[in-house]
């Protein structure tokens, strides 16, 4: 896999999405309104919209907080309700100091509050959950895109924000990817000395969320960005990035 440039352009005027719409309809319709065909690249979309479109959307009004969210939200002057629906969201907690909550997903994500996300809900006291299954829901918008007219080879990545450990700021990353595959395993492959490398996987699929994420500000209403240029192959799913517990040093 060789290239040398790469371009990102951002798909503006999507309408708002709500659940039971065809986000893949939707999202060629915003293509085709700049000219753009979806071939040859990456379209990242952000989770925001594919969470909406599948309905993972709570409202806190329908929430019953059970003990553990009550003591939590008293401890972390929280709405015991916003505490149950990350509970409900979360396989384990990963740490909780400082009124924060770093959660480990059903899904094996690590991020504050398992996901859930109150920034653009569809109202007040509502929260948008990640997807079910998030490469479940990458296979669906690329088939969908497919069948709608775009063409191969075509990579689909799911992205949203994560922060990250030893930094502060946040970074769009991959957690859902169909049609490419998320790891570039470069191991075997000899570097410009003629060394070969030993332990370097690159992560494709967290670089293009990453770069996408510049243009998808919370406040700028770009939900889906096309990446031009990267060399698509493989498929795989994101969670075939996720790492062995058996080698993480860090749990």
């Amino acid at each position: 896999m060789s290239f040398e440039s790469l371009h990102f352009e951002a798909l503006p005027d999507l309408p708002e999405v709500r659940p039971g719409d065809d986000l893949a309809a939707q999202l060629l319709d915003a293509a085709r309104a700049r000219g753009m065909a979806l071939e040859n690249g990456v379209l990242l979309v952000c989770q925001k919209v594919v969470s909406k479109a599948e309905g993972r959307i709570v409202r806190f009004a329908d929430v019953e907080p059970g003990d553990e969210a009550l003591r939590i939200a008293r401890e972390d002057d929280k709405d015991p309700r916003h505490v149950e629906v990350v509970l409900r969201e979360t396989k384990r907690i990963v740490r909780r100091a400082h009124g924060v909550m770093i959660c480990e997903t059903h899904h094996g994500f690590v991020c504050a509050n398992a996901g859930v996300d109150l920034s653009n809900a569809p109202g007040d006291e509502v929260a948008v959950l990640l997807p079910e299954d998030s490469d479940a829901s990458a296979r669906r918008l690329r088939e969908g895109l497919l069948a709608g007219g775009a063409r191969p080879p075509l990579g689909v990545v799911v992205t949203d924000t994560f922060g990250r450990p030893w930094r502060e700021g946040h970074v769009d990353t991959a957690i859902g990817c169909a049609g490419m595959s998320p790891l570039l395993d470069l191991r075997g492959t000899p570097d410009l000395r003629g060394r070969d490398l030993a332990v370097t996987v690159q992560a494709p699929a967290d670089a293009l969320a990453a770069a996408a994420g510049l243009l998808m500000r919370k406040d700028s209403g770009i939900a889906a960005v096309f990446a031009r240029g990267f060399p698509v192959e493989g498929d795989a799913p994101l969670s075939s990035s996720l790492r062995d517990p058996a080698t993480d040093l860090f749990r």
